[in-house]
């Protein structure tokens, strides 16, 4: 695990700014604090900064080929590694390391590109092929790890987060319209963009291959296609046997691994999971404790790691601390993350750094297995729409009068997101429960909001269209999850120099899910139902039985008082978003007409990026 970063030059020219490369690592030390290696020419340099997890000794990147032809730097970790040691001691390769990621070198020699089909795991990765001048960069398959790009001049430059790219005197720091309006909408930006003109994202499961001849891109594992095979999740038990397989695959690891654990079902599993691989005291688990008890969830992890007998450790998240996230998280990134459960996030890999250098995460199960209350949403919206429209224009008058709540998932709360959209179509209506602004929330600069939900659409144009819940959980997963919750936890836990696996989102577990139908996974009104039937006998009753209310933050209550200042600042006339109703929003939450929280967030944390990394606002 790492952050790794370089720049090459397209046209044989040196590179123009080859001391901004020692800067990059800099701008990366706190994605690897255990070390820092630099090769390269004056066309080509490539470095990582290392975080020390496997192969503690001689696993120093970037890896190069004995004869110098191939150099590699691989942010993540490849569960297959040691079928691929085989076939590369096989073929001859001299490994210099023990570890997983030199594997990739031999690989990369026999079959160029097509070498990452064949990796299992989670990975950013580098490839210089000093030969053919040609520069390899892939995600993995479901988005873990991060890689950004630019094109600048003739260079082509990557790094593990926006911010190495930002060293660069020539990188123009423009605000891209059409990635804002999404932003505005969603909450986040899907890939390829970024809020930055220029800067792109690799997007999950993509290659890209730049030479001399230009700049090219194609996927190598296509969730649609998964998607429309024949269901082969046949029974629990199945699933079960998968999902204990993919935890002892990924507690791959030459140092100790925790845990984050909410009391919830997929966290809960995952730590019974790895308590049937190892031992329940080498196991650290982690849970936050909040002061606000309808936010604390920490008595109910507490009980099922005692069930485990794991090392349980309660992390502490009052105001103070919390604040003290929320300075680090807008001073370090040069993104704006939306999603504020990167604050708790944050503070669990900071105490569990103290112990662990790898922690397993739940990211994914409610993707995968229909775990959000928005989906139960959009099945009672079914039912809402054959009511007579005078009762359920009564309806709406009588929910809209109730008096808002800051509390967490408050049923006030989802009967007023309920009724707002219930009778929108079913991809605006996702769109406003799940995101922002939602679509026509004012986000968007012209013609760039009026394209949000074309734009959105369109990534589901390959799957089947004969299960419609389906292409709900398929649209979540291909945009929410990459592009939302795993840059939350990335980022979260890589500030505090951690790794965080998500082994929902093993390869194997990925294709046994995704095509299975939704009927198994939203059965009534009970979500990720054959996940709690493969849990049985696993986790305690108690915790299948428990309603879903997920990592979250007091941001409601802090929006009127410990940050009102920041946010009338901010949001009363901002610079980012100027049709968005903002004032107004801002004003209805304060009156207690209404808890806007949601929405005002992550317009909150976009303008105090663009301030913080002085971003050009105006219109081109």
């Amino acid at each position: 695990m790492c952050g790794i970063f370089g720049a090459v030059s397209l046209t044989g020219a040196p590179l123009k700014h080859p001391g901004c490369i020692a800067s990059m690592a800099a701008a990366l030390a706190h994605r690897g604090p255990d070390g820092e290696r630099i090769v390269g020419h004056e066309h080509a340099r490539l470095g990582a900064r290392r975080l020390a997890i496997m192969d503690l000794t001689t696993g120093d990147q970037p890896f190069q080929h004995p004869d110098g032809s191939i150099w590699m730097v691989c942010n993540g970790e490849i569960y297959n590694a040691r079928a691929l040691r085989d076939e590369g001691v096989h073929a001859g390769y001299p490994f210099r390391s023990t570890g997983d990621i030199e594997t990739i070198v031999p690989l990369y020699e026999r079959l160029g590109p097509d070498a990452v089909t064949r990796l299992e795991g989670m990975f950013g990765l580098a490839i210089w092929d000093d030969r053919r001048q040609r520069l390899i960069l892939a995600r993995d398959r479901a988005g873990e790890k991060p890689l950004f790009w630019a094109q600048v001049d003739g260079e082509l430059r990557f790094a593990s987060e926006i911010q190495a790219l930002l060293t660069y005197p020539d990188q123009r720091r423009r605000l891209d319209p059409e990635a804002a309006a999404l932003y505005g909408v969603l909450g986040y930006v899907p890939g390829p963009l970024t809020m930055l003109e220029g800067i792109s994202k690799i997007e999950p499961a993509h290659v890209l291959v730049a030479d001399r001849t230009g700049v090219s891109q194609h996927r190598f594992w296509d969730p649609a296609q998964v998607s429309a095979r024949p269901s082969r999740l046949d029974s629990p038990a199945t699933l079960q046997g998968t999902l204990l397989r993919a935890v002892e695959r990924e507690l791959m690891s030459d140092v100790p691994v925790g845990v984050f654990t909410s009391g919830g079902l997929d966290s809960s599993l995952l730590a019974a999971a790895a308590a049937r691989v190892m031992a329940g005291e080498n196991i650290h688990t982690y849970s936050v404790k909040f002061r606000e008890r309808g936010y604390d969830e920490s008595a109910y992890a507490e009980a099922v790691t005692h069930d485990i007998r794991t090392v349980h450790h309660v992390v502490t998240a009052d105001d103070a601390t919390l604040e003290r996230a929320f300075e680090i998280v807008t001073r370090s990134l040069a993104e704006p993350v939306g999603d504020p459960a990167i604050l708790p996030t944050y503070l669990l890999a900071e105490a569990a750094r103290e112990h662990v250098k790898v922690v397993l995460s739940g990211e994914g199960a409610d993707e995968l297995f229909g775990g959000y209350p928005t989906y139960l949403g959009h099945t009672a919206a079914l039912a809402y729409l054959k009511l007579p429209r005078p009762v359920r224009a009564a309806a709406r008058w009588m929910v809209e009068r109730w008096p808002a709540s800051t509390g967490k998932v408050t049923l006030e709360f989802l009967l007023k997101q309920f009724v707002t959209a219930a009778e929108l179509p079913w991809l605006d209506r996702h769109l406003t429960w799940f995101g922002a602004l939602g679509p026509g929330g004012g986000a968007g600069r012209g013609r760039e909001a009026a394209k949000t939900v074309p734009d959105v659409a369109c990534q589901l144009t390959a799957f089947p269209h004969d299960d419609p819940l389906n292409r709900i959980l398929w649209l979540d997963f291909l945009t929410y999850l990459p592009d939302n919750l795993l840059v939350k936890v990335d980022r979260g836990t890589m500030l505090a120099s951690i790794e965080a696996r998500a082994p929902y989102l093993d390869r194997q577990v990925m294709e046994l899910v995704l095509p299975a139908p939704s009927a198994l996974k939203v059965h009534g009104f009970t979500t990720k139902a054959i996940l709690k039937e493969a849990a049985s006998g696993l986790v305690p009753p108690a915790v299948i039985r428990r309603r879903k209310r997920g990592l979250s933050v007091p941001v409601a209550r802090w929006l009127n008082a410990g940050l009102a200042s920041l946010a009338d600042r901010y949001l009363m006339a901002p610079r980012l978003f100027r049709d968005a109703p903002t004032a107004a929003l801002l004003a209805e939450h304060r009156s207690g007409r209404r808890n806007n929280a949601r929405k005002l967030w992550p317009l909150l944390m976009a303008e105090l990026w663009a301030e913080r990394w002085n971003v050009d606002t105006e219109p081109a």
